[in-house]
């Protein structure tokens, strides 16, 4: 069971005071601050008890689907490093309200995030790739600072029309899903979930610049923050790891790191107590590690929790052509379209499916999409639409082995922007061969929109007309 704790509970009489059965109280000595730097949190419209509200109500949904780790020596040690920091929390900032807990997951990629209000998610592979305690707490320390500056909220007050009821769902389908964005419903906020744990490089800053204080205060070196930013960069080889992704470089990282280090003092400096090698040599008794991509692709199948996959009518039953009227649609906030009429809407975690009747649904046993179409955004790893498109069909291509070009890509246009065409065929699951259209471009925060046809060959001369359609009718409402 992870330790749960109130800002509340570790301020008393400067002791970190353990509310994990068994804890041992420990004395926390104040670093002496030299002419460190004065963060002032952004504006937010949100109350401290709203984050907590949105934290909690995302965190029990992501572990639903999350692959939580139980295991004493590692929920010891993350619990540890995370009572120490919030100790060390400057009280200005460290509400009352927030609930703090430190949650291990076994995954593979370098990655952690917080969730306003006090939940954190620690990847496998960010503990397993650490030299050393302080590390990791250098990690810790700049999510917690991205919480008690109340950074995911404040995202979410530049949001026009938010919608408190919408936003937990959303935060939760955007990391469940990879970060690809959520859809919850009509009218929900499309991609809020991303934009809201998406930092600019302002709030990077901020972070690492209160990371480094709270550091020192809790007895760390606070230049390993510097030293795994690093780490983190190098192993992303082509291209930029997740955590990198959503915690953009503001520049100069390391060099304004080291400046801030020189004006704090570390408190009775901590040296490694051998927790993280026996939290290590704990994980090698563990099940492999998943790869979030793994759990993204679940959460579309709509595995791990209680619902059935989605279906509309039933697969190989006939599919009726297009309806000559058509209807408008919205993706909340981002995009509206028009499709016919005689089409349903289906979302998932990661994107909305516009089907005929009988061409989405369970055959046998997996979930199959033959006719349609699906909107969507994909987290980019490039900021060259070409690249990023590649890594789009790679991950497609994923569950879908025989997916090859059938003709040489196009640059063209979507809602009147660069976009670019791939001309697809793939062997359909109910035989033969089936087309599939897919059309990328760059939204304003350099997320990928995506707009994929597909239908059996058979039947591509009854939908094209209708997939031209709807690729001219859609409007992007990013800007």
């Amino acid at each position: 069971m992870n330790v749960i704790m109130t800002s509340q509970t570790v301020r008393s009489a400067g002791f970190i005071h353990r509310v994990i059965a068994g804890g041992v109280a420990a004395t926390l000595v104040a670093a002496q601050v030299l002419a460190q730097t004065q963060i002032t949190p952004p504006k937010n419209k949100f109350t401290p008890e709203q984050d907590v509200q949105l934290g909690q109500e995302a965190a029990a949904e992501i572990r639903k689907s999350y692959p939580i780790i139980t295991n004493d020596a590692i929920d010891s040690f993350v619990d540890r490093v995370g009572e120490r920091l919030v100790a060390a929390a400057p009280p200005q900032l460290n509400n009352p309200v927030f609930q703090y807990d430190f949650t291990p997951v076994n995954f593979k990629e370098i990655n952690a995030f917080a969730l306003p209000g006090g939940p954190m998610f620690i990847n496998r592979g960010m503990i397993e790739s650490a030299r050393s305690e302080g590390e990791v707490a250098g990690v810790m320390a700049h999510e917690l600072a991205h919480v008690l500056l109340r950074h995911g909220t404040a995202n979410a007050t530049k949001a026009q029309k938010f919608q408190i009821g919408a936003l937990a769902g959303a935060i939760a389908g955007a990391i469940v899903g990879g970060g690809l964005g959520q859809v919850i419903s009509q009218g929900s906020q499309f991609g809020l979930g991303t934009w809201m744990l998406k930092y600019s490089r302002e709030y990077e800053k901020q972070a690492d610049i209160l990371g480094v204080q709270m550091m020192a205060r809790a007895g760390y070196d606070p230049r390993d923050l510097a030293r795994v930013f690093e780490a983190i960069e190098k192993q992303g080889g082509g291209g930029a790891p997740q955590w990198m992704s959503d915690h953009p470089n503001p520049g100069n990282r390391s060099a304004y790191i080291a400046e801030e280090s020189r004006m704090v003092q570390i408190a009775n400096v901590r040296n490694d107590s051998g927790e993280l090698q026996r939290a290590k040599q704990a994980m090698a008794s563990l099940p492999r590690a998943k790869s979030m991509a793994d759990a993204e692709r679940s959460a579309s199948r709509g595995e791990g929790g209680n619902e059935a996959p989605p279906s509309v009518g039933r697969i190989g039953d006939p599919v009726p052509a297009p309806s000559s009227s058509y209807r408008s649609v919205r993706g909340g906030d981002l995009f509206q379209a028009s499709v016919p009429s005689n089409w349903q809407a289906v979302s998932s975690s990661t994107s909305i499916k516009f089907v005929p009747q009988n061409g989405l649904g369970d055959y046998n046993g997996q979930s199959v999409f033959t006719h349609g179409v699906e909107v969507g955004v994909a987290r980019a790893s490039s900021r060259d639409l070409n690249e990023a498109t590649q890594a789009l069909l790679e991950a497609f291509a994923q569950g879908n082995p025989d997916l090859r070009e059938a003709r040489d890509p196009q640059v063209t246009q979507l809602a009147q922007r660069r976009a670019i065409a791939h001309f697809l065929e793939n062997r359909s699951a109910v035989g033969g061969r089936e087309y599939v259209g897919l059309y990328t471009t760059f939204l304003s925060d350099g997320n990928v929109f995506y707009y994929l046809t597909v239908a059996p060959d058979e039947d591509v001369s009854r939908f094209n007309g209708a997939f031209q359609r709807i690729g001219s009718s859609i409007r992007l409402n990013d800007r």
